[in-house]
Formats: structure tokens, sequence, C-alpha cells
């Protein structure tokens, strides 16, 4: 259904539309006393949760609450990346779709949609900074606007590629990955040092959670992230 779909302006504005989504979660409007920025967030409430429900310490169950976000936040940047080096930091970044091939290579052969799954697996680790209702309500915004990306490149390339992508779709999963390639690798090369550039976003995000997070200190992860934004905004600068 094409309501579905993105609009041409969506996509060609998806990067902002993120950037509105994820300030909208750290700064809950909505909540009074967001300023606390951390005392109730989602780390704080699932440790707590974990204390009460299943007896841990206060140690563990915080650590615990931070491995899984550090894990999702790695697998989300890995993803990406290698998504990246394989398509291009020039596709990645442009307003326009691309038709001129079906790429089936990297993570391609496993999964359609690599770069938009990374951007869920980006969106629950950062989730555990938010109030519990700004998280949730992100996770809804962000998963329900990566699929109407999806939606709309499906029908683009189908319109494109005909037969042949119509295979691909068939052969691959849509977003969650198979354990083995569903198509035999195409034979493209990576290039990974564009790769990373264009990530560097996603990629200090997990730096951030991976070397800052035990401290215990939510805000010094947001700073983290903030300053992973801005070197990303400086990287684009060099790659365009």
């Amino acid at each position: 259904m094409k309501w579905l779909r993105a609009t041409a302006l969506e996509y060609r504005l998806r990067y902002l539309i993120h950037t509105v989504i994820y300030v909208v979660g750290f700064t809950a409007p909505w909540a009074k006393g967001w300023m606390n920025f951390g005392r109730q967030a989602v780390w704080v409430e699932l440790s707590g949760g974990l204390m009460k429900g299943a007896g841990m310490g206060f140690a563990a169950s915080t650590h615990l609450v931070l491995g899984l976000a550090t894990l999702l936040a790695i697998a989300g940047a890995w993803l990406r990346t290698w998504g990246t080096a394989y398509i291009g930091a020039g596709v990645v970044q442009d307003g326009a779709m691309h038709g001129d091939r079906v790429l089936a290579d990297g993570p391609y052969r496993y999964t359609r949609n690599p770069l938009y799954l990374g951007t869920i697996l980006h969106t629950l680790a950062i989730a555990v900074l938010m109030q519990p209702l700004a998280a949730l309500v992100v996770l809804v915004l962000i998963t329900g606007f990566q699929f109407r990306l999806i939606f709309r490149e499906e029908a683009f390339l189908t319109a494109q590629r005909g037969e042949a992508y119509t295979r691909y779709l068939a052969a691959v999963p849509r977003l969650f990955p198979s354990l083995r390639p569903g198509v035999a690798a195409g034979g493209a090369s990576p290039v990974w040092g564009q790769a990373v550039l264009n990530e560097i976003y996603f990629l200090g995000v997990a730096a951030s959670f991976l070397l800052l997070g035990w401290q215990w200190d939510a805000w010094l992860i947001l700073r983290g992230i903030l300053i992973s934004l801005g070197a990303s905004i400086v990287a684009r600068a060099f790659l365009k």
C-alpha cells in the first residue's frame, strides 16, 4: 500500500527526521523535570527491576543493562559500517535512490536492509538513557520510519530491476538476518575507509558505551554521543 511508503521528501530528509526524533527522546518535553537527565532513565528502571525481581545486586544489575546496551550499540555500528563499505558512502548519503544494480555482497547476502537494522539496534541502545515513555515513543517512531523507508526502496527497486530484484526479495530476509547467505557473492569489494568516516557517529556511540559507560554516568555517555554527532558532521563534509 502506497500510504505505508515514505514520501520523496521523507526520504530526502531522513537524517533530519532521525535527529528530531532522537532529540525529542532525550529532552522528553512532555515530562516534568526532564532536566534531571539519567535519574529516571530506562537504565535505572531496568536495573531496579532486576534487583527486585531477580534478586540481583546493584552493581550486577547495572552492569547487565549496560552490557546489553553496549552490545546493541556495537552490533548496530558494525552492521551499518559493513553495509556502507559495500553499498558506498555516496549512496548512503544521497537524497535520491539508486537502482542501477542489485547488491548481493557483504551483509546484503543475509539481510536486505543492514543499515536500517543497524539503526534500530542503535536506537535500542541509546533508549536506555531516556525516560521510559520517551524511549517507547522513540523506538516506535524510529522502527516505523525504517519500515516506511524500506517499503519505498522495495517499490522503487522492483520497478527498476524487475525479476532480478524479485528473486533477491525471495532469497534474502527483509530485516532479520538469515544464518546462511541467501545469494551468491557478486564480487564487489568493500571500501572500509569511507565507510568508517560515514558511520563515525554510530561507531562513536558504541565507543562511548564501551569506554565511558562503566562510570555509571548517563551524562558522560550523552557527551560522547554529542561528540560523535559533531565528528560525523565534519566527516561527512570531507566525504562530500
